[in-house]
Order: C-alpha cells, then structure tokens, then sequence
C-alpha cells in the first residue's frame, strides 16, 4: 500500500500526457471492450484499482481483494474492492467489501479462513474468513493493523471492535501477510517497517494479540520502501523431503526496472526468524578496459562546462568534488576520491558538461550513474521563450487586483482570488514576476476561472501548466481551451510544482474567439493547478527538457542515455554500442532540473568488451519487466500449490496510462517453484493451467525448422491477433539478437528477443503504440536467462494492453504494459546479424474472460 505524499512524489516526472493533453479512451464506460481493456486479465469494470490484497481460496472460490477507489480512476479513498472466480481467469464483481470512512483508510493486507476458530468469530463448523488489515488514520498519518471478519464466504465483513490489534505508532509500519504455522502451532504475520527497509514477524494465538518474533533487513534492493512481504515454504525441484523457504518484498521505487518492483530471497524459517542465503554482500566490480573520464584530477580536463552563471558556481563547479556535498544525502558507490556532482548550489542551477570526441572502438560503454530519475526525452528543448511568441494572457496585474477586475469570470473558492507572486524561476518555471495559482486554504479549494476573450491569429497556443495531473473524471485539475465557448483543447500538470509548455494546434480555430478557463475539482493531494504565460506562436512550442541525464551523442543524435533512481547511490549502466563501431561520439552530462532531485552523479567512465553489472542485477527478481508489483499469493490453495498475484502497473505512471474508465490490471495469476538452475536454487514461475482453457477455436498458427536470415520476417494471418498464447523455442546460430515483433503495425511494434552476447531475455516496448504520457515508459527491459543446450525457450502471452514474457523453465520473466492501436495485430520474427533457427513455434489465439 502506498500513501498519498509518496505517490504523489513516485509519480512527478509524469509529464507527458499533460504536455499532449491526450484524454484516455473514448470507449462507453465498463463495457469491458474498451481499446486497452485487458481480455485475459482482471480489471475492474471502473475506477482505481492497484495491490491485490487478502487472497485466498475457500469453498471452491478464489476470492480477489485489491486496493480500490470507489470513487474516481486516481489513488484515493482506499477501500478493499471484492471479486471472485471458479478458475482464476472469470470473475465475478461484488460490492466494495471495507469501504473507507473519514477516520480510517484501508490499506493492503492478507485474509485467513480460521479453521480452528482461534479468533472465536465464528462458530464450530462455519469459520470466519478474518482479514488482517492495515489501518491508515488520515487525522494522525499512523498506520496500524486491524482485523474484520466475515461468516457469509466473504460476501458482508464487521470491523472487529478491539481495533486496532498491532500498533506501534508508526507511520510506515503495513501490509500484513499472515499464515498458520502448522510446524510452530501458531499464526505468523509478516509486516513491513517501511522506511527502515525491515520485514517483521509476529506470533499469535488468536489473531488478536501480537507478539514480536523478529526482523529481517535491510538487505539487498533498499533504493525505496519495503512494501508487501509474503513468506512461504516450496519444495525443490519437486522434492517435498527437500523444502526452502522464500520471502518475497516488494519495493518502490529502485526495481531493477526502475519504480515499482518484487525481489525475493531464499533461506530458512524456524518458526522465529528467517535466515536468507541469498543476500549480497561487496561491491559489484566492472570488467577490465579503457578508463575514458574517472574525474580524478583537479579539473575538467577535455570537457567543456556550462554553469548556469546567475546562481553561483553550480551545478558542476569548476571541478570535481571529492564526495557528498554539504547538506546532501551521502553519495556512495563511486570510485576514488571524487566525481561529477551537480548538487552544488542544491538542485537549483541548471548546466551541462560536453565531452570531447572519441571513437567507439569497443562493445561497451560502462559509467557509474546516480542522482534524479529525470531521463532524456527526444522533443524537449533548453529554450524558454521563444522569440517569436506573442504573449495572449499573462498575470502580472497590479497588486491587489483581483482576476475578475482583470476581466475575468471566477467561481467557487477561486472568487475574489489574485495571481501571486512566485519563487525564483526555476523553482516553478514560470515567467515574470507573478503566476496563477489555485493553491488556497491548502488542496481543498475548488472552482473556475475563465479569461477575457480573445482572437485566435497564429496557429499554435502554448501555457505554462504545473502541479496537479487529474486529467478525467469528477475531480479535474485542467486547463480548458474554449473556441465560442466549447472546450477544443485540454492539458494538465504533471504532479509535480515546476510548470511546462502545453502546446496546442489552433490552426483550424484562426479568427474565432476564445477563452482560456482553469478547472479545479480535485480537493486531494496536489488538488491544485499552477498556471502562466499564454502565447502565440507560428510553431508548436516543444516541452522544456528537465532531465538529469547522461547522454551519448553521434552525429547530434542522442542515440543512448542514462539517468539516476532518485539515489545518491551510483550504479553501473553498460551502453552496448556494437551497431556503432567506428562511429565518432560524444558525451554530454545535462541538468536541466531545478526540482526535487533535480542533479546528476557520474564518475567512471570506461570503454570495455562486455557490460558493467548492475549492484541490481546482482539481486534476485520476481520480475524483470517494469509492470509487476505487490506480489502476494493465495492462502489455503488446495494441494499446497502456491499462486501469486501481482499488480501490473508501476507506480512511476500508473495514474496516468491511457486506460478509462478504470485503471489498473492484474497479471497473470501465476504458479510458484523452486528449481535448481545453473547449479542454483532459483525461483520459478508459469501461469496456472487454467490458462490453457481460454486458448480459442482454430489451429493457430505453427512453424517449425526454419531458418531466420537478418531482418524481419512476416508471417501468416494465422499467427496475428490481440490476444495470444506464444510458445517459441529458438536454436543459435550466428544471430546477435532475435525473437518476435507482437502487436505490430505500420509504424509500432513490441520486441520480445534475446540478446546472445549478453545472455538476456528482453521487451523493448519504446515503439509499442502510446508511449508519451510518461518519460518512464518507452524503455527496453531484460533479465539474465542462459542458453540451455544451444537453445532458448520462451513462452508469452499478448493482451491487449500487455505483454508476459516466460523464459527458460520461467526463471527469467519480464511483464511491460503497451498500448498500441486497436489495429496493430501482426506476429512476426526477427534476427539481427545472422541467422537462427526456430525449432518451433506455435501461436494460438486466446479468448476473452468477458464473452
């Protein structure tokens, strides 16, 4: 569970889809056919949905609780949504099972059916299904954990009146997950502390006391939170005599993808503590090869700096700097005595070093990165007027003069309201002296205000917009274009308070008259719009670049880039650069952001003939893939299967994925495993068998033996679709990279392929249809999977709006949203660099869970 200041802060580099004002579908509400509706995924019919919470199967039911909104598409008023199934895969929605109240929110945790009625909620022959809760208490921000019972198969729930029964005072302690220990005789809770990156256990005779047992942590993964911890024992290799023990903790942001994740560790349960075998200790070493910058010496030889000039000395200096600087978090993880710190001055100065030029001679390029996650975004610029541009509406009106003096109409708490004047421009990212703001009386200010008319004579209309980012529903935070007084155009903030152009093609409009009007409805977090500088302009107005990023340049084309995870901790990024052998480059180190984390570290940058290994990649994954979080799996499985069910979203852009009228989906359910991998106890997965009765009429489409030259090749009809089951098994030959292109089109396409020199499985989903509405979501994404007997197996399944890929015996798995045109349906394969043979293939078609 997350509360609302983090999400707020997770999601604040979504700027995109307000830059665009692209509104989500336009599909009939719950129609359960909407273009990215997910087919073969659970979604509800409308409204908020993130962690999967209390599951567990009871009478023949696998019941599904998840985090909900009952009342809008964003994160808010948490409340436990109810659904049930017979196969995991056709639900059926019920009534919102806890609903929040103004003195309590309900945030994740786990439900038990209590056999033995060691709670006495029930009765000798019906036990209670007992959820196990945390409680979040807006008026104090404490968190604690709470129980509700039910007796009817979970269909009407009473709050137990001795709540809450675990609290500590604290505001980062949730998520229980609780299991009867049957070895120990007692109930066990695991819990997370948050912040201090600890899982705690708790023993209890009746699910109403509580006593400490102990913690685990920190270890491995800490770049964010600790949330929604699971522990349970699996067999090895299928061996019931030869069992271990697996905890699995979710964390954001800092997932090897970056945002949201799931890792795991193996180790021993003694009914007390658990003891991990897999925690990582020592720092990650790099390969050998060619140091080309490791900033060692007393200035910055080769490099040409640009300090902004009108804020001191920053952000780079006239040096490097040896460590943290004063007032910063600690800086580790980088090598010598000192590196490219652009926290001088704080985050507020902007600047850029540029490198001299070299030659990619070698496969690699590995640099320590650390710092703001604020990427590079192709389009952006570092202008901030542009000369040409007219100005239409400006708020530098005299003091005290209000906005319906100025001509404009007002209601709501925005009557009687005046601009105000701002802090230094690049903390907001305004123009002049003064801005608008509808931050009164703190979030809950609602209301209007509409411009004076005007008459549109240049193609292009652009405003500085900032703060909130509620583009749809009841509870908007936007900016309205009016043309004869019907809304034409639409943008929105970025969650975030440093404003960017909004720009809009006018040019159907020239000659009409029209008025700008802010709509505030939103009385949550960031429940308010900062708004500035309407202009003129003949060209659309691109976004100003906020990255804090690293960037190689050839031919004045970035062509990689690297940025930090909100950390002051350095990692390895390797850049392979095999496709550009003997092209000349450059380096260039921008910060262009003056918000929170608005700076960059980078220290060693080498030349080498294989990757750099990430401290994360050293950790073990649920997931690879960026879409998979909250991780939990189901009580009271017959038969002690184990089956997980994650949350396939990320908390970097789930407010903002083009999905209406809800928002939010659930992965596959999948099985877990253990399994002796490469000589390792490794985790497994594969989606439950249920799946394979949703595979449709028709024999798909099947190839087998056949050889995949260089380039792409096109298959039959038959192999197209939306919705698809995907089994491949590839055999190497010479190729460097190969695999499928799903949901392809004229201009998209999502890759699923392996890379042989590196020995990974990846999605690359930066061409995969809707890509803008965050900087976070055009990326590739890849995990470790090792050739076995000269062949690669992978299974995927294809959605409507995603892809799960499983690799191997399901060891390595990846699972990415995309959201391509309804259209874009075509299968195909692909090889780069050689040739490989598809031993087989088989695509069939999978049928909806709704029809």
């Amino acid at each position: 569970m997350r509360i609302r200041r983090r999400v707020a802060a997770c999601v604040a580099a979504i700027v995109v889809a307000a830059l665009t004002g692209a509104s989500a579908s336009g599909a009939p509400a719950g129609t359960r056919d909407e273009p990215y509706r997910p087919q073969i995924h659970f979604s509800p019919e409308r409204n908020w949905m993130n962690d999967p919470n209390g599951l567990v199967w009871y009478q023949g039911e696998w019941h599904l609780f998840y985090q909900h909104n009952p009342e809008g598409a964003q994160w808010g008023n948490m409340s436990w949504g109810h659904a049930v199934s017979r196969d995991l895969f056709h639900w059926e929605e019920l009534p919102v099972a806890l609903p929040y109240s103004a003195d309590e929110h309900i945030f994740s945790g786990s439900i038990v059916v209590d056999e033995r009625n060691t709670s006495g909620f029930g009765r000798p022959g019906a036990p209670a299904m007992v959820a196990v809760y945390t409680s979040a208490y807006p008026a104090s921000g404490i968190q604690a954990q709470s129980l509700a019972y039910s007796t009817d198969r979970g269909r009407t729930w009473t709050r137990y009146a001795g709540n809450p029964v675990l609290d500590l005072g604290s505001r980062e302690f949730r998520d229980p997950k609780v299991f009867w220990d049957a070895e120990s005789g007692y109930w066990v809770m695991a819990v997370v502390l948050a912040t201090e990156h600890k899982v705690s256990f708790y023993r209890s005779d009746d699910l109403r006391s509580w006593t400490h047992l102990s913690d685990f942590g920190p270890a491995n993964a800490t770049g964010g939170v600790w949330e929604v911890p699971d522990l349970f024992e699996l067999p090895v290799d299928g061996d019931p005599r030869r069992t271990r023990w697996v905890l699995v903790v979710n964390l954001n942001p800092g997932a090897v993808a970056g945002g949201s994740g799931a890792q795991y560790f193996i180790g021993d349960w003694d009914g007390t503590r658990f003891t991990a075998d897999t925690v990582v200790t020592g720092e990650p070493e790099p390969p050998a090869g060619t140091v080309f910058a490791d900033f060692e010496s007393g200035d910055y030889p080769g490099w040409t700096v640009e300090n902004d000039p009108t804020l001191g000395p920053g952000p780079f200096g006239a040096a490097p700097y040896p460590g943290t600087v004063p007032g910063q978090q600690q800086v580790s993880g980088f090598r010598g005595r000192s590196l490219v710190n652009s926290f001088l001055g704080f985050d507020a100065p902007t600047g850029r070093m540029v490198s001299s030029e070299f030659t990619l001679g070698q496969d690699y390029v590995n640099l320590l990165v650390g710092g703001g996650a604020h990427p590079h975004l192709p389009g952006t610029t570092t202008e901030f007027v542009p000369a040409d541009a007219e100005t239409v509406l400006d708020f530098e009106l005299p003091d005290g003069q209000t906005y319906e003096q100025a001509g404009w109409t007002a209601s709501g708490g925005l009557r009687g309201r005046t601009p105000v004047v701002g802090p230094a421009r690049w903390e907001r990212g305004h123009v002049g002296e003064k801005l608008l703001t509808t931050f009164h009386e703190a979030d809950t200010t609602t209301g209007t205000l509409t411009s004076p008319a005007f008459t549109i004579d240049r193609d292009h209309l652009s405003v500085l917009v900032g703060a909130g980012g509620h583009l749809d529903g009841d509870t908007r935070t936007v900016v309205e274009l009016l043309v004869d007084g019907e809304v034409v155009h639409t943008g929105t903030g970025n969650f975030s308070g440093f404003m960017n152009w909004r720009s809009w093609d006018v040019s159907g409009y020239r000659g009409r008259s029209a008025q700008l009007r802010v709509v505030d409805e939103h009385t949550g977090g960031w429940g308010h719009l900062l708004v500035d500088h309407l202009i003129a302009t003949d060209e659309p107005v691109a976004p100003r670049s906020v990255e804090t990023a690293v960037n190689l340049v050839v031919d004045g084309e970035v062509v990689r880039t690297a940025t930090g995870r909100d950390s002051e901790r350095l990692d390895w990024v390797a850049w392979d650069v095999r496709d550009l052998a003997g092209r000349r480059a450059h380096l260039e180190i921008n910060d262009f952001n003056s918000g929170g984390w608005g700076h960059l570290l980078v220290d060693h940058v080498m030349f080498a003939d294989r990757p750099a290994r990430s401290e994360l990649e050293r950790y073990d994954w649920v997931d690879h893939g960026a879409d998979y979080y909250a991780a939990i799996s189901y009580n009271g499985v017959p038969g002690g299967r184990r089956v997980l069910v994650g949350w396939m979203n990320n908390w970097r852009y789930a407010g903002a994925v083009p999905t209406a009228p809800w928002r939010g989906a659930m992965a596959l359910p999948r099985e877990f495993g253990l399994a002796t991998v490469d000589g390792e106890v490794r985790l497994v997965q594969q989606p439950v068998p249920q799946v394979r009765r949703l595979r449709g009429g028709g024999d798909g489409f099947t190839l087998r033996d056949a050889v995949v030259g260089s380039g792409v090749r096109e298959l039959p009809a038959a192999a197209d679709g939306t919705v698809l089951e995907i089994e491949a098994e590839f055999e190497l030959r010479d190729a460097d990279r190969f695999g499928l292109h799903v949901r392809a089109g004229a201009d998209e396409e999502t890759v699923i392929g392996y890379d042989t020199g590196a020995r990974r499985l990846f999605v690359d989903r930066t061409r995969s249809g809707e890509v803008g509405f965050s900087p976070h979501f055009p990326a590739v994404h890849s995990g470790p999977l090792t050739v076995d007997g000269g062949r690669v197996r992978m299974t995927v399944y294809v959605d409507r709006s995603s892809v799960e890929v499983f690799g191997g015996a399901g060891q390595t798995t990846i699972t990415d949203q995309v959201f391509p045109a309804p259209g874009s349906d075509q299968t195909r394969l692909f090889a780069e660099g050689g040739e490989v043979l598809v031993r087989s293939l088989t695509v069939r078609p999978l049928g909806s869970v709704w029809r």
